[in-house]
C-alpha cells in the first residue's frame, strides 16, 4: 500500500503508479521504525523554541497551506503537521537572507533546509516515502510560505466580485468598470499604459472601452451581431484587431488602423467557441478557435493574405487563448478533458504535442506574457474565483487564488514587464478589473 502520509498523483492509477502496493514499503506508523527512537524532542511543545518565527504566523500559514494545498497532506497526521511546521518556521526565519526571484529563493532555502535537517529527510525515506516526493513536497511548502509571508487575512465578502488579495501579492483590489456584458470581455494593448477592452452587449453588438493612460473612457458601440465573446490583439502602435463569431458562426474581423474602425469582414470557418488572437511580429496575426469537431483550428495573416484553416487537433471543452512572447513563438491554452488545462506551442519550426497542466477549470483560460519565456495563465476555479499559475522560464508554479466572484471567462494582457491586467464579468454583469504592477 502507498504511504498514507504523502499523496502521490499517480496512485489513483494503480496500473502505472511505481510507488503502489508491493513496490512500496508497508507500515502502520512511524513508531515501527527504530530511527524514531531518538526523536522524542520532536513531540515536545518546546521543540519549536529553536525557531524565531512567531508561532501565530506559522499556524496561520499551516492552516492556509492545508486549505489551499490539501494534496500536500491528503491524509492528515499530527507528526506530518509538525514536519510541515518545521519547513514553515525555517522558511520564515531565513526568507530575508536570500534574494532573487521566487524560484531562486525557494531553491536556496530548500538546499539549506535539506542540509540542516538531514535527519528529517532520512526519517521520511526510512518510512518508505520516495525521495522525489519528499523533495517536491518540501520545496512546494517553502515556495508557498514565501508567497504568503505577511499576507493579511482576506476581507469579508463585499459587493461585486468579492474579496481580493492583499498587498503582499501586489494585486490590486477589484475595480467595477460598468457596462452590461452579455459575454466575457476581450483585451489588447498597443503601448505602455494603454488598454483596449471589448465585450458583447445585451443587443449582441460589439462594445469598446479603453484606458488612455490617465482615465477610462465611456463604452463605445462598434456594431455587428456577435454570437460569441470577442478576442483582440495588437501588432503595433495604434493598431487593434478584434475577432468574434457571427450569426453564421464564421469568424468575423474588424480593426482600428489609427484613425478609424474598418467594416466587418467574414473570414469563414465554423466556430463553436469565441476566437483567440496573438501576434509575434508587425502585420502578423495568428487566430485560434474550437471547430465543430472540438479540435483546435488555426488561421493566420502573414502580412498580405489570410491562410486557410489548419487543424491542430486536441479535444477542447472551452474556447482557446493564445499569446506570443517573442518572434515566431506562440503559446495556446484551452480547457480539455476532465476540465484540465492543456498547452500547445509553436517554436518557430513545429507545433508541440498537447501538454496536460492539470487543474480543475470552470471556464476557458486566459494568458498573458510580461517578458520572453514568461507566461501567466488565468481561469475561473471551482468556487468561481479567479485562479492563476505562471511559467517562470523553467517550470510551472502551482495554482493560486486571486479571489473575486466572476461569471465569465477571464481576459488578460500585459503592457510592460511589470504589469498584468485581468478582466472578467462580475455578478452584476459589469466588467471588473484587477491588476498587478
Amino acid at each position: 500500500m502507498y504511504n498514507p502520509f504523502f499523496y502521490c498523483d499517480n496512485c489513483s492509477e494503480q496500473n502505472i503508479c511505481p510507488f503502489l502496493n508491493d513496490q512500496m514499503r508497508s507500515f502502520d506508523s512511524f513508531e515501527d521504525f527504530d530511527e524514531f527512537e531518538n526523536f522524542n524532542p520532536f513531540y515536545a511543545e518546546d521543540y519549536f523554541d529553536n525557531f524565531r518565527a512567531p508561532q501565530e504566523e506559522v499556524n496561520r500559514i499551516l492552516s492556509l497551506l492545508n486549505t489551499q494545498r490539501p494534496e500536500l497532506n491528503k491524509n492528515f497526521q499530527p507528526i506530518i503537521d509538525n514536519y510541515f511546521k518545521n519547513a514553515i518556521s525555517y522558511t520564515i526565519d531565513n526568507a530575508s537572507r536570500h534574494t532573487g526571484d521566487i524560484n531562486q529563493r525557494t531553491n536556496a532555502i530548500f538546499n539549506d533546509f535539506r542540509r540542516d535537517y538531514d535527519w528529517m529527510f532520512s526519517a521520511l525515506r526510512a518510512a518508505g516515502i520516495p525521495n522525489n516526493i519528499i523533495n517536491s513536497t518540501i520545496r512546494d511548502i517553502i515556495e508557498f510560505v514565501l508567497r504568503n509571508i505577511g499576507r493579511p487575512p482576506s476581507p469579508g465578502p463585499g459587493p461585486g466580485p468579492g474579496p481580493a488579495p492583499g498587498p503582499g501579492d501586489r494585486w490590486s483590489q477589484w475595480e467595477d468598470l460598468g457596462g452590461v456584458l452579455k459575454s466575457a470581455p476581450g483585451v489588447s494593448s498597443w503601448g505602455p499604459n494603454r488598454l483596449d477592452t471589448f465585450a458583447t452587449g445585451d443587443d449582441n453588438a460589439l462594445y469598446h472601452k479603453w484606458w488612455d493612460g490617465s482615465r477610462w473612457n465611456d463604452w463605445e458601440r462598434l456594431g455587428g451581431i456577435l454570437t460569441s465573446a470577442p478576442g483582440a490583439v495588437s501588432w503595433g502602435p495604434n493598431r487593434i484587431d478584434v475577432f468574434a463569431s457571427g450569426t453564421n458562426y464564421a469568424m468575423w474581423h474588424i480593426f482600428w488602423d489609427g484613425s478609424r474602425w474598418s467594416s466587418w469582414e467574414d473570414l469563414g470557418g465554423v466556430l463553436t467557441s469565441s476566437p483567440a488572437a496573438s501576434s509575434w511580429a508587425p502585420n502578423r496575426i495568428d487566430t485560434f478557435v474550437r471547430g465543430s469537431n472540438n479540435a483546435l483550428y488555426h488561421k493566420w495573416w502573414d502580412g498580405s493574405r489570410w491562410s486557410d484553416w489548419e487543424n491542430l487537433g486536441g479535444t477542447l471543452t472551452s474556447a482557446p487563448t493564445a499569446v506570443s512572447w517573442g518572434p515566431n513563438r506562440i503559446d495556446v491554452f484551452a480547457r480539455g478533458e476532465r476540465n484540465r488545462l492543456y498547452h500547445k506551442w509553436w517554436d518557430g519550426s513545429r507545433w508541440s504535442n498537447w501538454e496536460d497542466l492539470g487543474g480543475n477549470l470552470t471556464s476557458a483560460p486566459a494568458v498573458s506574457s510580461r517578458a520572453a519565456n514568461r507566461l501567466e495563465v488565468f481561469a475561473r476555479g471551482q468556487n468561481n474565483q479567479l485562479m492563476t499559475m505562471s511559467w517562470n522560464g523553467s517550470r510551472w508554479s502551482n495554482w493560486s487564488n486571486l479571489g473575486g466572484t466572476i461569471t465569465s471567462d477571464p481576459a488578460a494582457v500585459s503592457w510592460g514587464p511589470n504589469r498584468t491586467d485581468v478582466f472578467a464579468r462580475g455578478t452584476n454583469n459589469a466588467m471588473w478589473h484587477i491588476w498587478r504592477d
